[in-house]
């Protein structure tokens, strides 16, 4: 791997960024990335789907398998299922692919970074960085970052550099304690799935009575309930961006 390894060199200069997943997140924080002047080095993608999106997000870059992406990457992006995490490092570990200084992040909401110590046993610096937005896996989700919150978890001395990255990135870093991921994995479910599925629900019962364009008659109502709920609330409860994205959606229809 090439590349200064040392902490500052490092933070001073530029990484060279590997993403492993082809999602909804990994291509868009791989571009956010790039666009603060990083290097992306290449990304894996399997389905179809997955490939389309990588190049419509990352044009022109490689796509790679993985243990030739963690090969070549100063920074590894995990952006891959909650159930697929666990056994993705433990393998890799396996075959001797992490690197000693290497940076290895994942997206999940669910883990801290104790799911990523066979990588830190190698030698490689573990972060859990989440970004509490629902993401659409398309070009509107760069614009969405700004000022969204990040989950950060890592070790006291290198938070810093997951801190970093996300500022990078346009968000603003929110530290999460490792013992408080769960119960932090859980609101976000909760705000996200509750408020989608109320919106769903009330455009229905709007749809069965005739009113052609629901999202936009009820836009204005539930941002207004969801600022009034965030006034009374603590800034860092809930994410306004991800509640309400659903409904811009709804609004494009």
């Amino acid at each position: 791997m090439n590349g200064d390894r040392s902490s500052s060199g490092r933070r001073a200069g530029r990484l060279g960024v590997g993403v492993v997943g082809a999602g909804r997140v990994g291509p868009i924080l791989g571009a956010a990335l790039a666009g603060a002047g990083h290097a992306i080095v290449g990304i894996s993608a399997i389905s179809e789907g997955s490939r389309d999106r990588a190049e419509a997000i990352l044009p022109g870059i490689p796509i790679l398998d993985v243990p030739v992406l963690v090969e070549r990457s100063e920074l590894v992006i995990l952006a891959v299922p909650d159930g697929e995490l666990e056994s993705l490092v433990a393998g890799l570990a396996a075959t001797s692919s992490w690197q000693p200084g290497q940076l290895v992040l994942h997206t999940s909401a669910r883990f801290g970074t104790e799911v990523l110590a066979p990588a830190r046993a190698a030698g490689a610096i573990p972060l859990a960085v989440h970004p509490a937005l629902t993401f659409t896996g398309t070009s509107l989700d760069l614009a969405r970052l700004a000022g969204s919150w990040f989950a950060v978890t890592a070790p006291t001395p290198v938070l810093p550099i997951g801190q970093a990255l996300v500022v990078e990135m346009g968000g603003e870093p929110i530290v999460i304690d490792e013992a408080n991921r769960p119960a932090y994995a859980e609101a976000i479910d909760t705000a996200a799935s509750f408020s989608t599925a109320i919106v769903e629900q009330a455009t229905r019962i709007l749809a069965g009575i005739g009113v052609e364009t629901p999202g936009r008659v009820l836009a204005p109502l539930v941002r207004s309930a969801v600022e009034g709920a965030l006034a009374r609330s603590s800034p860092a409860t809930i994410d306004l961006t991800a509640l309400v994205s659903e409904l811009e959606e709804l609004e494009e229809e």
